[in-house]
């Protein structure tokens, strides 16, 4: 029933020991007088120190301060070099001890009828006292060492302090006035109790008259009439209690009650709290006896001898619901635990454990056998056992998981007061519960002064009852409560039996019953699953005081149908049973089965889970999980034999194994594949969500529409959890979380609605068809206009609070004290500190509204021990502890009330509750409610920063807030508002301009920079909703910055032109491009060029900026007549770069491997001058070739003369030679190849006989036409009579711009045209005489006309064409 938490060898044996209440610390001290602060969650020692006698450490510490404080040496020695002699007792001291130990006090003493203070909860907390301070005391006889863990600084009070006697024994005294100073009362070898100052480390207080011999223990304790005692073991056998109220007198205090105890002397005393009485006292002695107090009239209850022959050294008050009639632990000196069941009454001891079968077996090997010599049980977490032993510390741990007894009933909506059922000592009882505050702290949670109600739990009281229920329960062993998705059933289950029991909460009579311990709810109907074992059917139950003739025929058939059940259960499946409405258990036929595997549990909810045992070997921790009787209040319970294992489960472990399925529950068919097995499953009431819990984390799954991960969250060891729409609220044994879960939307979920709206729309026209016949069917067509809603996907949201927790968060961060020898009892000047803090924790918004300065409330004090939840009621979270009390942690700090109305669905009042909210953490609360799908309802927040409401602006498609937003963010305002045009001159000289306009319009660019993409996003957004007006608006301010050189940059200044030409801003295009040139940007000029369709300006944008490249091949793609001078301006550009390349290799290594990479002769040939580079595009004669004479003969037919076409130009530019003409027919020179470097030179000749007609382009074979839109401007050029060469260069031009065509289209503009009888144009006009009347051959004609030139000319090929004589030559062409 135990298994190993943590383990530390020691050498020595452990005689001392001590547990921290909140942190993982634990203090001990060994027989040779060492004592260790070991931290059992982290296996790290913080601190280590020989008490016993002179510890050298800190004697060379405290020297070394006194020298670093320039303090020369005193005359008496140092008291840290005092011998500390026996160490009698170890402890910590800190805040949390002060409020725990007070809290314990109060709870048990409000557990008493007749108690002044009902309320466990309900009491005022001490204030902090030790400044976030955490000490060590260790009490030895000759002095008290305390010891600070945070500044590892110590003080030593040795005995002369107090009076010069030993120091057996130690006890922090404490109230609850908030002016009271740490003090700490020492029992010592003479009787006498002295009590000490921590303030003034001055002998406040003497108790006497108490004891005739030592004292050997100390504890406080608060009494049913509020008032707080000290109770004194001593060695004389004496219990003497004193009055601890009256702790600021300086006087000697008498005792008020002395009685005989022990024979042989009190070792220890315990306080016991026992539900429903008063508060006891727990004692043991000398003489092996254990005694129980009664605390109001100090009477023995009960003496025994829990082992016999042995005397008990330790003793623990504790309450564990996984054993629920042990109330007593105590040790002897053997290698056991033992528990004593319920003294009052039959108090039977027995072990609880043997720790021998804990401990590593090398640790064991050693030793003969395992001796026990102290034990304590943690005050906070009852499942956590340490003992120090012979061979080192060991911290048990029992089940953490087991929850308490009891099952919340649902509340009816109209009443304010809820309940819950329990099981205490085989009897069923109500327990209701309500708050008694008269104003609901979920609406109000400031006061009129303007201080803020703290979120503790001593601010919400509870009023609660408990009622006895005449139906008894058949046993008193461990149980477990679960209550019907309706509520009107109970089920409760006897693991360890195993028995069930479904109860009908109307009049508790019994509708089904039998042998069981694995038992599930649906949590959607009154149905539930279970596996029945195969024992022998148990007898019906006879239900005590029912006098229901129903309730007896309602037993009798559950105890038929358990019997038959039992009979057929034998192979132990799956059965579902389901409760009809009178109130009968109804089994159905079909049972879940599939698999051969036995079933080791069951899961709840609106599916089924099933574990399966795994056949293959598995690890015993593997196995603990297995067993899930601990993990889940409505799963069963595994073995006993197998709940706990010895591994360690802070070493590396394999994950839970893959046993665990999920079924429908209407069809019994599995829905899921192997999964691996949770500890426990809670389910939505809503069934949209799931949550999956893992030892170290909880996965947490979105149902609709389908099953989808939505992320995991790190709650360790987890002990249960309740959901309130989207809100989980998760309980674990030392903190209560809360997790706000939203599913987002993916991409499933759209589909899914428009799946929904077609299936609607096909129900409704069905609906009409079915009214009115195919008549329904009849449409008229009309313009429909389809409003294009664009469902943004969101991502899931997780996010934890914590809720509670025990930590007692410090008022003040921990500091340095400085040394203070002498200071007044009086703590005023940090009474002054808290209160301002206080204050300061609550600001005054407008209206005198109280507003929380803080994001979330700081963290409530989780009540002691496992705790079961009931859920959100009254705007309150209600806890169950294990005794049975209600508790309430509030919601009402707008900080997590604003998220709590969110994640329910009412994002409405949350942005009401958000006034009481800091405006520093709307931000915050704005993020999270646009994780919830609350971007529109977020907007209203007072307090959201721009940058965020324009996120959320774009979210809710409020594009003219974010417009705003934006442009007062960017502070560009009133950019671009007088003129359409901004000044670009202005623009750019900023830096010298001096007026106040033109600055701020430096700071606007300068946001506008900052913010361009969300000035694009606004811009595309604005589109997709045709909201014109705001595009505009923001390409304004683009445009505007786009002017300024360096503020916008290439792929900005792209998407910028392309948007500006798409809402036809054709001015401020055509701006941008001319500020682009003059900023230096071509290719975005050139872009930007295109975009607005304008070759010339494209052209313009290529060549201003330097980049000649690009503009000698747009000029050849577009035919620009500016060809042939931005080829010469790039090569002379080239040409300069190439001669000008300065050398950087100056040794004779870089040398020799520069020589290495010239490249090498081919041919004697190449060894001549080489003709400077030239870098032609496709198509283009080189420019150093000599011209080409061309003697042409006149047109005879036409008897025109030969003007401007008789004098063709080569492709250079060059006229040819006209004087001497050419006889018709009489073909070129064609075996001198062309000029090396020509890139068309491809052996063609080149014979050209008839002239071409003006502007008309020539055939060069390639598909597409050789001229398309720029046909015009050689019919333009040729206006000019006495300008003959620039048709002729734009024909050639445009002759070579062909796409796809590189020597072929020069080779076809020169070949012979005679080769077909149709290939003569006709000829030309003189260009005297009216040259702009030459016909123009269009694309087509050309095409259709000429021939094909892609084999080379015949060379003694005759003309086809007819000779015509030679007209004279024209001077024209000059």
């Amino acid at each position: 029933m135990l298994r190993l938490r943590a383990f530390r060898p020691t050498s020595d044996k452990v005689v001392k020991i001590q547990l921290h209440p909140t942190h993982p610390w634990l203090v001990t001290a060994d027989a040779n007088d060492r004592v260790a602060v070991w931290n059992w969650e982290h296996r790290q020692v913080i601190y280590e120190l020989k008490a016993g006698g002179v510890d050298e450490r800190r004697l060379v510490g405290v020297k070394l301060d006194k020298l670093a404080e320039g303090e020369t040496d005193s005359k008496g020695k140092p008291t840290e070099a005092i011998r500390g002699g026996s160490v009698k007792q170890v402890s910590f001291y800190d805040d949390d001890i002060r409020f725990w130990q007070h809290w314990r006090n109060c709870s048990a003493a409000a557990e008493a009828p007749t108690a002044v203070n009902q309320q466990s909860s309900a009491f005022s907390a001490p204030a902090p006292s030790t400044r976030g301070r955490h000490f060590v005391v260790i009490c030895c006889e000759n002095k008290a060492i305390f010891l600070d863990l945070v500044t590892m600084r110590g003080r030593d009070v040795p005995k002369q302090e107090l009076d010069n006697k030993s120091l057996l024994c130690m006890e922090f005294l404490s109230r609850s006035s908030s002016s009271d100073a740490p003090l700490v009362a020492f029992g010592a070898s003479d009787g006498v109790i002295r009590v000490l100052s921590m303030i003034t480390w001055k002998l406040v207080r003497r108790y006497t008259g108490g004891h005739k011999g030592a004292i050997s223990c100390l504890m406080t304790f608060m009494s049913a009439a509020g008032e707080v005692h000290l109770v004194s073991g001593g060695s004389d056998g004496l219990l003497v209690l004193w009055s601890a109220d009256h702790i600021h007198d300086t006087r000697e205090l008498v005792p008020k009650i002395s009685l005989k105890a022990h024979d042989g002397g009190v070792v220890a005393v315990e306080l016991s709290r026992v539900m429903g009485s008063a508060p006891q006292l727990i004692t043991i002695g000398a003489d092996k006896t254990l005694a129980i107090w009664d605390t109001v009239t100090f009477k023995e209850i009960r003496r025994i001898k829990p082992v016999p022959k042995l005397a008990c050294h330790s003793v623990a008050s504790w309450c564990h619901p996984r054993a629920p009639n042990l109330d007593i632990l105590t040790c002897v000196k053997d290698s056991h635990i033992w528990a004593i069941e319920h003294p009052t009454y039959s108090a039977l001891t027995r072990p609880l454990c043997e720790l021998s079968s804990l401990v590593p077996p090398q640790a064991l090997a050693q030793h003969k056998k395992l001796r026990v010599y102290c034990m304590v049980a943690h005050p906070l977490q009852p499942h956590l056992v340490a003992t120090g032993t012979n061979i080192g510390i060991i911290l048990s741990e029992f089940d953490p998981r087991a929850l308490p007894a009891v099952a919340p009933l649902p509340a009816p909506a109209e009443s304010k007061e809820h309940s819950a059922v329990y099981i205490v000592e085989r009897e069923l009882k109500l327990l209701n519960f309500q708050l008694s505050n008269t104003a609901n702290p979920s609406l109000g949670s400031a006061s009129e002064t303007g201080r803020s109600r703290n979120e503790s739990i001593d601010q919400l009281i509870v009023k609660q009852s408990k009622k006895h229920i005449s139906t008894p329960a058949p046993h008193d062993s461990y149980s477990i409560l679960s209550a019907s998705s309706s509520g009107k059933y109970v089920a409760v289950v006897w693991p360890d039996i195993p028995s069930f029991a479904v109860y009908k909460a109307s009049d508790w009579s019994v509708v089904d019953s039998g042998t069981g311990k694995l038992f599930a709810w649906d949590s959607c109907r009154d149905r539930y699953a279970l596996v029945e074992s195969a024992l022998a059917p148990r007898m019906p139950l006879i239900v005590k005081g029912g006098s229901s003739k129903k309730a007896k025929e309602a037993a009798a058939a559950a105890a038929q149908a358990a019997a038959a059940a039992a009979s057929a259960a034998s192979a132990a499946t799956v059965q579902v049973r389901i409760l009809l409405d009178d109130g009968t258990a109804h089994v159905l036929q079909r049972s879940i089965d599939g698999r051969s595997e036995p079933v080791v549990g069951l899961h709840g909810g609106a599916l089924l889970g099933v574990t399966y045992r795994t056949s293959r070997r598995i690890s015993p921790l593997t196995a603990t999980a297995i067993s899930t009787v601990q993990s889940m209040p409505l799963s069963g319970f595994g073995g006993s034999a197998s709940s706990f294992a010895s591994d360690d489960p802070f070493s590396t472990r394999e994950g839970p194994p893959q046993n665990f399925q999920l079924y429908s529950w209407e069809t019994y068919q599995p829905v899921s594949g192997l999964l691996a097995q949770p500890e426990w499953t809670v389910w939505d009431q809503t069934v949209e969500y799931c949550a999956f819990a893992y030892q170290q984390y909880i996965v947490i799954s979105s149902l609709r529409p389908q099953f989808r991960y939505l992320g995991d969250v790190s709650i360790p060891f987890a002990t249960g959890a309740v959901w309130h729409r989207r809100q989980l609220f998760v309980a674990t044994p030392t903190t209560i979380e809360c997790v706000f879960v939203d599913a987002g939307v993916a991409a499933i979920d759209i589909e899914t609605k428009k799946r929904k709206e077609e299936m609607k729309a096909r129900e409704a026209q069905g609906r009409a068809v079915a009214e009115h016949g195919d008549l329904a069917l009849i449409t008229v067509e009309a313009p429909q206009v389809t409003a294009s809603e664009k469902i943004s996907l969101r991502p899931p949201m997780l996010q934890v609070v914590r809720l509670a927790s025990f930590q007692h968060t410090p008022s003040i961060p921990p500091f340095i004290v400085p040394k203070q020898p002498k200071l007044n009892g009086d703590d005023s000047v940090f009474l002054k500190e808290l209160d301002d803090r206080r204050y300061a924790e609550v600001a005054v918004a407008g209206g005198g509204v109280s507003v929380a300065v803080t994001r979330f409330p700081a963290e409530q004090k989780r009540p002691i021990g496992p705790l079961v939840l009931v859920g959100v009621r009254d705007g309150v979270l209600w806890l169950v502890d294990r005794y049975m009390c209600a508790h309430a942690l509030s919601l009402s700090h707008p900080g997590i009330r604003c998220r709590c109305l969110a994640a329910y669905g009412d994002p409405v009042s949350a942005v009401k509750w958000a006034t009481r909210l800091g405006r520093e953490h709307h931000d915050d609360l704005a993020q999270f409610m646009l994780g919830m799908g609350y971007a529109t309802e977020a907007l209203h927040l007072p307090g959201i920063s721009k940058r965020l409401e324009f996120d959320l602006a774009m979210q809710s498609k409020d594009l003219k807030r974010a417009l705003a937003c934006l442009l007062t963010m960017s502070n560009s305002r009133d950019v671009g508002q007088e003129t359409t045009a901004t000044d670009v001159t202005q623009i750019l000289n900023l830096a010298v301009a001096k007026q106040a306009k033109q600055e701020s319009l430096a700071d606007a660019v300068q946001g506008i920079v900052k913010f361009v993409k969300e000035f694009f996003d606004l811009i595309d957004a604005a589109d997709a909703t045709g909201q014109a007006e705001i595009a505009r608006e923001v390409l304004k301010r683009l445009a505007a910055a786009a002017s300024v050189k360096g503020a916008l940059h290439g792929q900005t200044l792209r998407g910028l032109a392309l948007r500006l030409a798409n809402h036809g801003e054709l001015t401020r295009l055509s701006g941008l491009v001319t500020n682009l040139i003059t900023a230096g940007h071509g290719r975005e000029a050139a872009f930007a060029a295109a975009v607005l369709g304008d070759n010339a300006l494209m052209e313009k944008a290529w060549q201003d900026t330097g980049m000649l490249a690009e503009a000698v091949l747009h000029a050849q793609a577009h035919g620009r007549p500016s060809l042939r001078s931005s080829v010469i301006t790039w090569n002379k550009v080239l040409q300069k770069e190439l001669d000008h390349t300065p050398t950087v290799k100056t040794d004779a290594a870089a040398a020799f491997l520069a020589s290495l990479e010239d490249p090498k002769l081919t041919s004697l040939g190449e060894t001549e001058k080489k003709p400077p580079i030239e870098i032609l595009p496709p198509g283009m004669p080189p420019l150093s070739a000599p011209p080409i004479v061309i003697k042409k003969a006149a047109a005879a037919k036409s008897g025109l003369p030969n003007a401007a076409i008789g004098a063709p130009m080569n492709q250079g530019g060059t006229p040819m030679n006209q004087g001497t003409p050419m006889a018709q027919g009489t073909p070129m020179n064609q075996g001198t190849p062309m000029v090396q470097g020509a890139p068309m030179s491809q052996g063609a000749p080149v014979v050209q006989d008839a002239p071409v007609a003006q502007g008309a382009p020539t055939d060069n074979g390639a598909p597409a036409p050789a001229q398309s839109t720029d046909e015009v401007k050689p019919l333009e050029a040729t206006t000019a009579p006495d300008n003959v060469e620039a048709p002729a260069a734009t024909s050639n031009a445009e002759a070579t711009a062909t796409p796809g065509s590189t020597a072929e289209a020069t080779e076809a503009s020169v070949t012979d045209r005679t080769s077909s009888p149709d290939a003569a144009a006709p000829p030309a006009p003189a260009a005297g005489s009216g040259g702009i009347d030459a016909p123009a051959v269009t694309t087509g004609e050309a095409t259709k006309d000429a021939p094909s030139t892609e084999a080379p000319q015949t060379e003694d090929k005759p003309p086809t064409t007819e000779a015509s004589p030679s007209p004279p030559p024209s001077d024209s062409a000059v």
